[in-house]
């Protein structure tokens, strides 16, 4: 009996995590900044992902995996650009018209495509490339830049100074995806869940080294506060931790660009738990946008 499925639920489970953990440092970000808020993620995510890597190795009885260069060098990619996309993101926010800026980051599900296909010689079938861009195209509808006239302001848009931010940040957050997946495959001869672990601990480690000791330069205050609110912290860094481990566990499985696509389904919990919360009813434009949204969803698990 092969196990090919298996990377939809793990990916499901890792996109509820993420919604968590999204909810989390929200209210982390009122006090922490968003670096700072950010942070908490790396830092407080990485006993979890350490206590995850023990459990793992003792429950298989494996050896842990050794690490190459080009392992190395992988995890390393994903670590800087995942934090780097963050800088991007947070300089398009910082734009007159940030939601140009945000809406082109929705790019990243595209970009992820290309460059796995690229890098990592991921091939994308016809299923692939209609699944993507109806997630795409369903993302920009949900989150648009004008919501009266969504796609003409993309199109006017594009070369804009939010746009390109934008579109940096879609492609650091692609590019870590694919750099992370590219790590895994370098314990192929390692069972899935042990090469996620070990390659989730050596990036959150990585991570927190370089955003904790940029913060120690440039703005102590931030990892003091860090620090103080370690209670609250403690479930970000948790959830965080856990959908790590499951985006990890499936790169290891199934190509970026279909765990990627699969992962918007956040949005649908998001957008589920908003509107149980606060009983509001959909837009026209967010109709068709879930609409499409949920059937790149069903396309890229069918294919």
């Amino acid at each position: 009996m092969t196990l090919d499925w298996i990377w939809i639920p793990i990916t499901v489970c890792a996109a509820l995590a993420q919604t968590f953990r999204n909810a989390a440092q929200r209210r982390l970000t009122t006090e922490l900044g968003t670096l700072g808020a950010t942070l908490v993620r790396f830092l407080y995510g990485l006993p979890f992902a350490a206590i995850w890597l023990a459990i793992v190795h003792e429950w298989t009885g494996a050896a842990l995996p050794h690490w190459n260069g080009v392992f190395v060098a992988w995890v390393v990619l994903g670590a800087v650009s995942q934090i780097v996309a963050t800088a991007f993101l947070l300089r398009a926010m910082e734009e007159r018209s940030f939601a140009l800026g945000v809406a082109y980051s929705k790019t990243e599900i595209i970009q992820v495509a290309i460059f796995g296909l690229l890098f990592l010689g991921d091939r994308l079938t016809v299923a692939t490339i209609c699944a993507v861009l109806l997630g795409t195209f369903g993302v920009l509808l949900l989150s648009p830049a004008d919501p009266k006239r969504p796609l003409r302001a993309l199109l006017a848009g594009w070369s804009t100074r939010p746009a390109m931010f934008g579109l940096a940040s879609g492609a650091g957050f692609a590019l870590a995806s694919v750099a992370f997946r590219g790590a895994t495959l370098q314990l192929s001869e390692t069972l899935f869940a042990l090469a996620a672990a070990s390659t989730l601990v050596f990036s959150l480690a990585l991570q927190t080294l370089m955003l904790g000791g940029y913060l120690l330069v440039r703005a102590r205050s931030v990892v003091r506060a860090v620090l103080t609110l370690w209670r609250p912290s403690i479930f970000a860094g948790f959830m965080g931790a856990a959908a790590s481990a499951g985006w990890f566990s499936a790169f290891a499985l199934e190509p970026a660009a279909h765990v990627r696509t699969l992962g918007l389904i956040e949005l649908v919990f998001s957008y589920a738990i908003s509107r149980r919360l606060f009983r509001e009813s959909f837009t026209r434009l967010e109709r068709v946008g879930m609409a499409l949204l949920v059937a790149g969803l069903v396309l890229v698990t069918l294919g």
